[in-house]
């Protein structure tokens, strides 16, 4: 099952679980998402706006869920924590959505996790990779998407056949940034191979060129690089143009069909 369709099912299961007793039979199912559409990471939150839609119009289309049909409340998070804390809380005492799924980043997601809790209401977490997400132990939060510990787990078995010998870091400045790093560290070490220099870059960074030549000149095999779809491209960019000649790993956010 694709991670849209374990996401689908497990909103639904929720939901089910959710419903008030006294809601009519025909009254659509309401479900929240919290998602970056505008500011630095819009690309990817519209990428899971888009998938949902599709999901929502594919159920529909065969008769809904239990006669019922879907309905998608959407709340624009700006790529800000802080929003996330509002769209959250907008949704459920406003719109009185029984479950919601977002809120794309660690940091955005771990912003809008107590007002679930403070309200009661379930969040199916479908991309946030910092392991802080569940380790909080929050009863009302359902991660389908694996911390960054089980990413950096999928990478050990491959890091003597990469030939991985010394690894730098560059990710973006946030609680998934942060933890991927550590990660995936730990692993390189645990490998045997040594870890370099870590950079980091604001969220909204265009100018990466200043992090890359400190990195280039590490003289390191390896680049991991932790970032959303629009800085992995830039980064991408300005690291052909300084004639960065490393592997380049990205763990995450590399989502864009046409990114290569």
């Amino acid at each position: 099952m694709t991670r849209l369709g374990e996401a689908v099912l497990a909103l639904f299961l929720l939901t089910a679980a959710a419903w008030p007793a006294s809601a009519q039979p025909t009254e659509p199912i309401k479900i929240g998402v919290i998602q970056p559409l505008s500011g630095p990471v819009a690309a990817s939150g519209n990428y899971v706006r888009m998938g949902a839609e599709i999901a929502r119009d594919w159920i529909n289309a065969r008769g809904g869920v239990l006669g019922r049909q879907v309905q998608l409340l959407i709340e624009d998070n700006k790529s800000d924590p802080k929003e996330a804390a509002t769209a959250a809380e907008k949704l459920i005492v406003r719109d009185k959505v029984p479950v919601i799924m977002g809120a794309w980043g660690s940091s955005m997601t771990l912003a809008a996790m107590p007002k679930l809790e403070e309200y009661g209401v379930p969040m199916v977490v479908e991309t946030s990779s910092a392991a802080s997400v569940t380790k909080r132990g929050n009863p009302w939060v359902f991660r389908i998407s694996p911390p960054s510990e089980m990413e950096a787990l999928g990478l050990e078995k491959y890091v003597k056949d990469l030939g991985i010998k010394r690894a730098d870091f560059l990710a973006v400045n946030t609680d998934w940034g942060r933890g991927a790093v550590s990660a995936f560290g730990d692993i390189l070490k645990r490998s045997g191979a040594g870890v370099g220099v870590t950079e980091f870059m604001d969220q909204a960074a265009t100018d990466m060129n200043a992090q890359i030549t400190k990195i280039k000149a590490t003289g390191a095999d390896t680049l991991f690089l932790t970032t959303a779809v629009e800085q992995i491209t830039l980064v991408l960019k300005q690291g052909q143009e300084q004639r960065l000649t490393r592997k380049i790993i990205t763990t995450g956010g590399s989502s864009s069909p046409t990114q290569l």
